[in-house]
């Protein structure tokens, strides 16, 4: 009685598992099956009974194998594949155990997990497609803790570190002192709130390679739960970017030919010392000067010597202003230099001026001596000597606009030019 119990027990827990279950025997034939089995392979149980283990899916090779594997070691767990009546597949994860009974019996459940295999596919296909990615990137891709330490770079990342090792270690330490804590304090922020940041900073390559301008955007990456896990972060090298960035910036505001600030910068200088003067009220001055007869040189040597003269004009002039003066180059052979901050006293400003433009004058008429190269095999010397005309605005806080003292001291050149040049002539205000 108690024994007959226990297999109407069994029996019961057998047909109310979820787990397909499959009594075999030893020579691969089905004994018995479970409703859930039934369900899972699509025949009904009269259809299974008898039938071969391999018509379900597995070759008869991979029966043999694994029933000599039960057999030997009296379980064994596996996972196959088997197909449904309509031939579709499905993935079992086999426990399989064996009985001398009868001349040897396997009892095995079967677990459907067709869905992880599906899970586990798509990961990999994931994973592949996410490997390619990163490793025909032009950019650099890193994962990181929630320390910033590295768990994953890109393959690319060996164009900047070289083939050194790069997994835990800190993604920190290559980025340029100046901008470390701004790209930790990013970083800090990302792993707070979940919000990804976008940066600019200076990488500095290894063994004093050099440094790298790179532009980078994070992102987080979250668990099953919703938690931020790691941060993920795709980089680009925009050295190139930037320095062609500044070039551009450069041709927009720097006279090409002596490097000086051309007439646009002038202007953003001008607007600056007038806002200086205004909260500091001094008097300021702006000095247009003009070389006299310069276009002789041209005629007579050519554009190269012409240019040659400007570039040493530039020169002498930086040379003898303070780094918070201005010197331009407005066009030709104009230049005009901003004095900042001269003195309260109108008077003392002046006075300052005026010796200021005697030293250029005596500068700029200093003999010159201009060396071209006209092929690879020779060169031309060519001495001159050069005057310049003066004219100068004297100006405070925000009396004037700059256009107004730009052409006042136009005024006062021309004024210098019409005294017989190399000479100096201030502008005169109504007061």
């Amino acid at each position: 009685m108690g024994t007959s119990g226990t297999q109407v027990n069994h029996r019961q827990a057998i047909e109310t598992s979820l787990d397909g279950y499959l009594h075999i025997s030893k020579l691969g034939l089905l004994l018995d099956v479970n409703a859930a089995y039934c369900d899972l392979s699509g025949y009904t149980r009269e259809e299974l009974l008898g039938m071969h283990i391999s018509a379900l899916g597995e070759s008869a090779e991979k029966v043999k194998a694994n029933t000599e594997h039960i057999i030997k070691f009296g379980a064994h767990r596996f996972e196959t594949i088997h197909r449904r009546k309509d031939g579709s597949p499905w993935y079992a994860d086999v426990s399989a155990a064996y009985s001398e009974v009868n001349d040897g019996e396997v009892f095995a459940f079967l677990r459907d997990i067709t869905d992880r295999k599906k899970t586990e596919a798509a990961l990999r296909e994931q994973s592949e497609f996410f490997r390619l990615i990163t490793e025909n990137l032009d950019g650099f891709v890193a994962v990181l803790d929630l320390d910033g330490v590295r768990v994953y770079n890109s393959p690319s990342y060996v164009r900047l570190l070289g083939n050194i090792k790069t997994a835990g270690t800190s993604s920190f330490v290559e980025i340029h002192p100046d901008d470390r804590d701004r790209v930790v304090q990013a970083f800090r922020k990302t792993v707070a709130t979940g919000i990804g940041q976008h940066l600019e900073y200076r990488f500095m390559l290894p063994h004093e390679k050099g440094m790298r301008v790179m532009e980078s955007r994070s992102g987080v990456i979250r668990d099953s739960m919703g938690r931020i896990k790691n941060v993920a972060v795709v980089s680009y090298d925009i050295t190139e970017r930037k320095r062609n960035e500044a070039q551009v910036h450069d041709m927009a505001f720097n006279d090409v030919l002596t490097g000086l600030p051309n007439r646009r910068l002038l202007g953003d200088r001008l607007k600056q010392t007038l806002a200086g003067s205004k909260r500091s009220g001094c008097y300021n001055a702006l000095i247009f000067l003009d070389l006299d007869n310069f276009k002789p040189v041209n005629d007579r040597h050519g554009h190269a010597v012409g240019d040659l003269l400007l570039v040493e004009v530039a020169g002498r002039l930086k040379r003898l202003m303070r780094a918070e003066d201005t010197v331009a180059r407005i066009g030709g052979d104009e230049f005009v230099v901003i004095l900042s901050a001269l003195s309260t006293n109108k008077v003392e400003a002046e006075s300052l001026t005026q010796a200021i433009a005697e030293k250029i004058c005596a500068a700029i008429s200093k003999p010159y001596v201009l060396v071209t190269q006209p092929d690879a095999d020779m060169q031309s010397t060519v001495k001159h000597h050069c005057t310049a005309s003066i004219g100068v605005s004297l100006f405070v806080d925000h009396e004037a606009k700059p256009e107004d003292i730009l052409r006042w001291a136009d005024l006062a050149m021309y004024q210098a030019k019409e005294a017989g040049r190399n000479a100096i002539r201030f502008h005169e205000s109504a007061d």
